[in-house]
């Protein structure tokens, strides 16, 4: 149940309506406290009392999963530029009010708790931002931001607000991920020097499915009628509508996607990340493949390999971190067995006396190498506390009590996004290692570097 006192840290006071002011007087009047058992709940069912009124944003694809955690709240709004691609989210909720524009719907529906952002990366910030402002609690998929300038002012708005935030690493609510911690922090594994993470997609990944040719688009057709394409683009740069962008693949492109790294390394990194703090790099360094030169500044690349260099943190030993993509071979360890391979997304922490090997998503199926020692290992006390339920649900609790969500955007999602997009960064400058001034935010040895920390906005959009 909410406490009075953690309720008013998290939301505006409010004042009593006529029906709460009707059933607490007449409750107190009588002395009774019998309250019927739609109104407390049950077995996964919340007091309507306690329900937020919450607004989907980009509610196509991962929007409509993350609305479905949500499902014993009030969803009240949904939001979407393509009426044809979140159809099926607008009937699973048809007491929803509908829009095409989110900054119609911040104005005008008056009733909004919280909202859901699940649009393409590069229109993240500009929507978080603007439900901050508005005083709205706030999940957003991951990559927080598109950019790492972004990453840093939605941080810092996050921290002055009194708005609860969740990014969508979902695994960063899943025990295997507190395990992980727990075993790296209390020792366990030695100190840990490197760290590789890695994964098969573009060249596996389902994003990349209509770029095989690696190619510009040569037909424009024109815009569906279902589809405000203006929206779509938001503060990115005019471009006439392509199916080559729009919906889904747009992950492929620079101006509105994150590339592999961007899509995967907040999960995959997110457990070396938080056991270890690895949220600040002294500097990075990238190499890239391209299918063609043409394209490198207009797509991912189709194979790259990042290395992180952090410095010593506290009690915590300076670290290389590994990341490859795409065509990129992972250096298979030698302590794996034979005949057992390496997961398709997942990262080793190598630590002085072990070495943990997982999957995506919060550390997914971690196991020290090899087997045998796993099965010998003594595994350290639990000594975090466990998020109940779904990512989302770890949101909204956090939304009523007032106690930070675990990947919430001021302590740790926007951090780990900031680390993860310098990667990007590093893309655009590859074969140069970059030094990095985190409390400067940019490149000290390469200006020309720095300009790839912010994409510049069309005009009519700005970020606070």
């Amino acid at each position: 149940m909410t406490t009075e006192s953690n309720h008013a840290k998290s939301q505006p006071t409010k004042k009593v309506n006529r029906r709460q002011f009707v059933a607490t007087g007449a409750a107190a009047a009588t002395g009774l406290t019998i309250v019927p058992s739609y109104v407390l709940g049950g077995p996964d069912k919340t007091p309507p009392s306690e329900k937020l009124n919450i607004a989907g944003i980009g509610v196509g694809g991962m929007g409509a999963g993350n609305l479905r955690g949500c499902k014993n709240e009030n969803i009240v709004a949904l939001c979407d530029v393509d009426q044809k691609y979140a159809g099926k989210t607008f009937k699973a909720y048809p007491k929803a009010k509908t829009y095409v524009d989110y900054r119609v719907m911040l104005e005008k529906q008056k009733d909004i708790d919280a909202v859901i952002i699940a649009t393409p990366d590069h229109t993240h910030a500009v929507i978080t931002l603007a439900a901050i402002e508005a005083g709205k609690h706030v999940y957003c998929q991951k990559p927080l931001t598109h950019t790492v300038e972004e990453a840093r002012k939605i941080s810092e708005a996050s921290r002055a607000s009194k708005v609860q935030t969740q990014m969508g690493n979902q695994g960063h609510s899943s025990e295997s991920i507190r395990q992980v911690k727990e075993w790296v922090r209390a020792g366990a594994i030695g100190d840990v020097k490197e760290v590789h993470a890695w994964t098969d997609r573009p060249d596996k990944g389902p994003w990349y499915a209509n770029f095989a040719a690696r190619e510009m688009p040569k037909d424009y057709p024109a815009v569906p009628d279902t589809l405000n394409w203006d929206l779509w683009l938001g503060p990115a740069k005019n471009r006439k509508y392509s199916p080559a962008f729009h919906p889904f693949k747009w992950r492929a492109w620079l101006d509105y996607g994150t590339g592999a790294l961007g899509d995967m390394g907040c999960h995959i990194i997110d457990p070396a990340c938080w056991a270890l703090d690895l949220y600040h790099p002294t500097s990075v360094y990238a190499e890239v493949k391209h299918h063609k030169p043409e394209l490198k500044n207009e797509a991912f690349p189709i194979a790259a390999t990042v290395v992180y260099e952090f410095p010593q943190r506290g009690k915590l030993c300076p670290l290389k971190l590994y990341w490859y993509d795409g065509v990129y071979k992972v250096p298979r360890p030698e302590l794996l067995e034979e005949g057992r391979n390496l997961p398709a997304s997942g990262a080793l922490i190598v630590g002085e006396k072990e070495t943990i090997m997982h999957g995506s998503h919060g550390a997914h199926r971690a196991r020290i190498i090899p087997e045998t020692r796993h099965q010998a290992f003594e595994k350290p006390e639990r000594t975090l506390p466990r998020v109940q339920g779904r990512h989302e649900m770890d949101w909204i609790r956090a939304c009523k009590d007032g106690k930070p969500a675990s990947s919430n955007f001021a302590d740790y999602g926007g951090p780990l996004t900031e680390m993860v997009l310098l990667g990007m960064a590093a893309q655009r400058t590859p074969g140069v290692k970059l030094e990095w001034d985190a409390k400067k935010l940019r490149f000290t040895n390469h200006d020309n570097a720095n300009k790839y920390l912010h994409t510049p906005y069309r005009k009519g959009w700005t970020l606070g």
